[in-house]
């Protein structure tokens, strides 16, 4: 059996994605060199699971879709830049999640819970950060061409969606940048508060 690189997420829906692309093109013309990710890539990441035995799918799905079920839908809104590690020393630069980072906070630790009991996830030592990755600097000149052009944009509006599911996604590295495949689905059904 082979293994796959596995990962949690949401998306965004067309509206954020085409401002997010705009975003993109006005950091472009910095000339920083940046692996900019593409607008079918774009999407909140919950749990980056890595390699996982491709057995384990089913069981990543099912667990997906069982927490899902309990979280009702909620409001997404994507507004702001910044960067990691800082915005002036920039290596990913992202937009900022407004509402519901604290709901995405919340199935980040419920998934992160089951899939440690799963034994196909490796606690990261840093905090999770609800935000949407648009790119990855090249170098550190690269990103002292950026790092101002960001800290412009830290009013930038991305636009709001409503979060109503959970993707379980495969991502194979190709030379021209990843591919994701939906594995699976799990849609939020539960009640609120």
């Amino acid at each position: 059996m082979g293994r796959t690189r596995t990962f949690i997420a949401v998306e965004i829906g067309d509206g954020i994605r085409n401002n997010a692309i705009g975003l993109q093109e006005l950091l472009a013309k910095t000339g920083a060199d940046v692996k900019w990710v593409t607008p079918e890539s774009l999407h909140i990441t919950l749990l980056f699971l890595g390699e996982v035995d491709d057995r384990e799918w089913h069981t990543v799905c099912r667990a997906v879709r069982e927490i899902a079920a309990g979280e009702p839908p909620f409001p997404l809104r994507v507004s702001g830049v910044g960067a990691f590690p800082t915005i002036r020393h920039p290596k990913i630069a992202w937009a900022g999640i407004v509402d519901g980072a604290d709901e995405l906070r919340r199935l980040h630790a419920k998934l992160e819970a089951k899939m440690l009991d799963l034994g196909c996830y490796r606690k990261e030592e840093r905090e999770y950060t609800p935000h949407l990755t648009l790119g990855r600097v090249k170098g550190e000149a690269d990103g002292f061409k950026l790092a101002p052009e960001l800290t412009k944009r830290l009013g930038w509006e991305g636009g709001r969606t409503v979060v109503d599911e959970v993707l379980v996604f495969s991502s194979e590295l190709e030379k021209d940048g990843p591919i994701y495949t939906v594995l699976g689905r799990g849609k939020l059904t539960g009640k609120p508060g």
